[in-house]
Parts: C-alpha cells; structure tokens; sequence
C-alpha cells in the first residue's frame, strides 16, 4: 500500500531506541524525512546512522517544556516544516500510591503530559495554516487500565489522553489529526528493565509473544497515511490482545 506520505518531514521524539526509534525508522522507509532526539549525542547520532534516508539527528530533553519546545523548533529549522509530528518520552520511576510523593507529580507531569502538549503548541498551528498534519502520541495502555506500581505514569499519561483527544475535535476541520497508540509489553529497555526479560512476559499475552518495536513503527506510519485522514482522536492499543475490556 502507498501510504501517500513520501516527501512529508516529520519529528519523532525520544528516538533513539525502543519505539521511538522503530516509529522513525518505518516512517522514514516510507519516504519520509525525520528529525529525531535524544538527550545523549552518541546515542542519536547512532540512531540516525541506522536509520539512513538523511535522518537529522537533535540533541533535546523532551521531558521539559522548554526541552521539548526547543526540539520541535529545531527540527523545524533542519526539515523547512514538520508534516507529522511523534509525540514520546520516557516514563517516570516505577512507585505506589503509598511511597509517592505529591511533588513527584509535577515531574511526571512534566515528562508525559506538559512536554507533549508544549510539542503541540509548537508544531500544530503549522499545520493547521497548510490543511495537513499529523500528530501521533505513544503512551500506554495504562491510560485504558491502570498498571500495577506505576501510579505516576498512569496518572500524567491520562492526562495527556484529556488533552489530545480534545485538541482531535478543534482541528480535525484543518485537515489534521491526532491519534494516540497504547502499547503493551514490547521488546524494549524500559519493558527490561520494568520486568526483566521480555521472553517471560510472553505467557501472559493471548497473542502468545511480546511486541516488536519495528512493528508498531509500521502501525504508526499507517496512522500518519494519506489513507488513515479520517482516523483521529483514537486511542489504539497495541497489546497483543492483553487488555480485557469491551471498550
């Protein structure tokens, strides 16, 4: 399928690995040209080296307003315009309700909620003026159902949900749209780290296996296609089947 995408600029966020980095690879497959980040040089400098199709790799910290700010600007400046923009961003420590503090939130806050709404407001009004664009989030299923002992993202990422979801409905009439995916349990150093290795989260999966990072990319270009214009203000879990619920 053509996805009717080749030519389009695009900036992906905290792209260095893990999904991040598996959504700029098949986006940029597809012909388009990306800007990614990462706080650590070597890193996206290595990322943008594997990737190919003259990925520009930024140095930002997108888990601050002005970090995040400053990337969209960046890549703005490195591409002549941002088409489709990848909102992504670490999760904050792992904790309950019990051994987190009230000040912990408005670090969460920062790192997966007021960073990707400062993205918005950098990049959105450009697109809105050109009649096309792309906004895309990578959250978590846990803003469907709360996961066990991460009770800052489940939180900060729920909010950024409030959020998109209502910016989908103001500038679908500007040829925009805004889409958030929910991933599972994929193949990345964060699920590794959270969990140890992934072969063994497999068993509680119905789809049998744990999610691949290149695949979601693959989802996510299709999410940013010509053909998918008339998909926005969804919330798609990528989850092998693991979350239960009719709705």
């Amino acid at each position: 399928m053509d996805l009717g995408i080749a030519g389009r600029r695009a900036a992906v966020a905290a792209a260095s690995k893990g999904l991040g980095f598996g959504v700029a690879r098949a986006l940029a497959a597809e012909g388009v040209t990306v800007a990614i980040c990462s706080r650590d040089r070597v890193a996206i400098d290595a990322a943008a080296t594997e990737i190919g199709h003259d990925a520009v790799p930024l140095v930002a910290d997108v888990g601050t307003v002005a970090g995040a700010t400053g990337f969209v600007h960046d890549a703005r400046t490195a591409l002549g315009g941002i088409d489709i923009l990848v909102l992504n961003a670490g999760g904050p420590p792992a904790g309950d309700f019990e051994h987190t503090t009230v000040d912990q939130y408005l670090d969460a806050f920062e790192l997966n909620c007021r960073g990707a709404i400062a993205m918005c407001y950098e990049a959105v009004p450009e697109m809105r003026e050109r009649k096309w664009g792309r906004v895309v989030a990578i959250t978590s299923i846990a803003v469907r159902q709360p996961i066990p002992n991460l009770i800052l993202s489940n939180t900060a990422r729920a909010g950024l949900t409030g959020f998109l979801r209502t910016l989908a409905r103001e500038v679908a009439s500007d040829g925009v749209t805004v889409n958030s995916l929910l991933p599972g349990l994929h193949a990345t150093e964060r699920i590794a780290a959270l969990h140890g290795s992934a072969d063994a989260l497999a068993a509680g999966i119905p789809a049998g296996f744990v999610g691949d990072p290149g695949e979601f990319g693959e989802l996510a270009a299709f999410v940013c296609s010509q053909p998918a214009r008339y998909l926005t203000g969804t919330t798609i879990q990528v989850d092998g089947g693991a979350y239960g619920a009719l709705l």
